[in-house]
């Protein structure tokens, strides 16, 4: 028969190859549709795991921080050289670190001032502390522990903010002190602004040599007694001086540690 190219096509392509043909494009096409939202899922979960990724690492970082200014809170303030080890124990490891050891008819005591106005002072006598963070009984200006001379028993704490307080309760409290007893003092941040001559003269009369010359904050600590005949040799004192302060606007930190006999009539 004289068919040209046109027939010769149709007699090649039966009916149900070219179905076959369509529904293996209907395939294709399908494949196509499902993998689509497959690529957009795992494009959600690398995004989300690179946003937790960072969050992970920002909670590591303020964790990281956090810890390092708790291990050592005058780090942030300290002006010429970072707070000593020997300061950073002491603080952490102690309520009472002292390294005298008092015969058994002998006070023993140990006293630290304030750092800045960062950590607050501490007391203790006979290895016990009876003024400090600990305690809860410390605070700005002048800190101070009463103890009966003979029995080494502590009597009364208290502190004077001399920055925005009285002097008068300061005054009274040093007033109604007893004859014999003990008497610790440390200052802690600021213990001279409103500190008046009458006051100077108690603690003076108390046995201490540099009360009179403490100002702004100058940084303290002292152990004197009431009724004292002579000079107290346990006094610690240090100037503010900004050209040589260790804490920006405040000096070292003082100590002091000793014995004293018992108080005899």
């Amino acid at each position: 028969m004289g068919g040209g190219a046109g027939s010769t096509c149709l007699s090649w392509i039966p009916p149900e190859n070219a179905q076959s043909g369509w529904q293996q494009d209907e395939r294709n096409m399908f494949t196509f549709k499902v993998g689509k939202p497959n690529i957009g899922k795992q494009s959600n979960v690398i995004r989300w795991f690179l946003q937790a990724l960072t969050l992970l690492i920002l909670l590591v970082f303020i964790l990281v921080v956090f810890l390092q200014l708790y291990s050592d809170p005058l780090k942030g303030i300290t002006k010429k050289a970072p707070v000593s080890s020997h300061l950073a124990t002491e603080h952490q490891e102690g309520p009472c670190l002292m390294k005298k050891v008092c015969p058994a008819n002998q006070l023993g005591f140990l006293v630290q001032s304030g750092a800045a106005n960062v950590v607050p002072p501490k007391i203790c006598v006979n290895n016990k502390l009876v003024l400090g963070t600990v305690m809860n009984n410390a605070g700005d200006g002048i800190n101070i522990v009463v103890v009966n001379g003979k029995t080494g028993e502590t009597l009364k704490t208290d502190h004077f903010n001399m920055y925005s307080g009285k002097v008068e309760p300061l005054i009274e409290f040093l007033k109604s002190i007893e004859t014999g007893s003990v008497v610790l003092m440390a200052v802690f941040d600021e213990g001279s602004t409103n500190l008046n001559d009458e006051a100077r003269k108690l603690i003076a009369d108390m046995g201490s040599s540099t009360i009179q010359s403490l100002g702004y904050r100058d940084n303290w600590v002292f152990v004197g007694g009431k009724g004292a005949s002579e000079k107290s040799s346990f006094e610690q004192y240090v100037k503010s001086d900004e050209s040589k302060n260790k804490y920006d606007n405040w000096p070292e930190m003082v100590e002091v540690e000793g014995c004293i006999p018992t108080y005899v009539e």
